[in-house]
């Protein structure tokens, strides 16, 4: 499905209803957000996983402005205009006060949508993300997991952006990215729609100079930060960071063992602890 905004056709597509029917009253259940990572690729690398949170929750997964199946020109891929974008999107479609999961790049427009909205979110979960990109971390990880090779590529890859660079990257670091034995946890590369040239575009503007440790203090809503112990990309000191910075609304929930996107490297847990976070006060 599709829907207009001022400036950019953005596609969206839902599990499970909005309504719930009961004898006497149809009940309006409650809205998860999802938002993928990239930029560039869709909203299929997250599925089918949150498909399962369809139990309690209207899930609705989008494409991000320039990403996936959405439009969008150049100048308005910014971090201001994609988590505008979900404000606007709430507001066309009805939806208030989601719960908004944000992996990795997700992940940073959600803490950016939280920050600049701060009455439309009700909870946020972000994961394998960073406010402000630790190119330093990011090397000393890479080098642990995948030797001098990796450190090298990730960066040359962040410090001068370009296709050529993105596509070895791709080669060398993005197998690092799932610490785990299962087959299929990479396996979202292989069906996602990728537009590398988004990430080209705010890998080398927007993140190199980005820090938003300031303005998530002002999150008001409760966060859950998830990060994995591994994470090549967005390490350790990014979600510590994040959940220091946003002071008493965060909960820290670290994985060991799990790289980018612990509901990939560990499903069963990440589950548990999203779902207790999900139902608590």
């Amino acid at each position: 499905m599709y829907i207009q905004l001022d400036t950019a056709r953005i596609f969206f597509d839902t599990v499970g209803a909005q309504l719930e029917l009961s004898p006497d009253i149809m009940q309006e259940r409650p809205t998860l957000l999802v938002l993928h990572g990239g930029p560039g690729f869709d909203h299929s690398t997250l599925r089918p996983y949150f498909d399962r949170f369809a139990d309690d929750f209207q899930v609705i997964y989008l494409d991000h402005r320039g990403s996936g199946r959405s439009t969008g020109d150049p100048e308005t891929w910014t971090l201001d205009q994609w988590a505008d974008d979900i404000a606007a999107f709430c507001d066309l479609v009805g939806i208030k006060r989601p719960v908004v999961f944000g992996q990795s790049f997700g992940g940073m427009v959600a803490m950016h949508y939280g920050a600049r909205h701060p009455d439309g979110p009700s909870k946020l979960i972000l994961s394998s993300t960073c406010a402000q990109f630790r190119l330093d971390e990011t090397k000393n990880m890479m080098r642990r997991l995948g030797g001098d090779a990796a450190a090298e590529m990730a960066n040359e890859f962040f410090s001068n952006p370009s296709q050529e660079r993105f596509d070895r990257y791709a080669q060398i670091c993005l197998p690092l990215y799932s610490q785990t034995e299962n087959p299929d946890a990479a396996g979202f590369r292989k069906r996602a729609i990728q537009r590398p040239e988004v990430a080209v575009h705010f890998f080398g503007h927007e993140m190199k100079d980005m820090d938003m440790r300031g303005e998530v203090s002002g999150i008001t809503c409760p966060t859950l930060v998830l990060g994995g112990a591994l994470d090549p990309v967005t390490p350790p000191v990014c979600s510590e960071e994040i959940a220091r910075a946003v002071g008493g609304n965060a909960t820290l929930e670290m994985f060991e063992g799990c790289g980018h996107g612990v509901h990939r490297d560990e499903p069963d847990k990440a589950e548990r602890v999203m779902r207790a976070f999900l139902v608590g006060g």
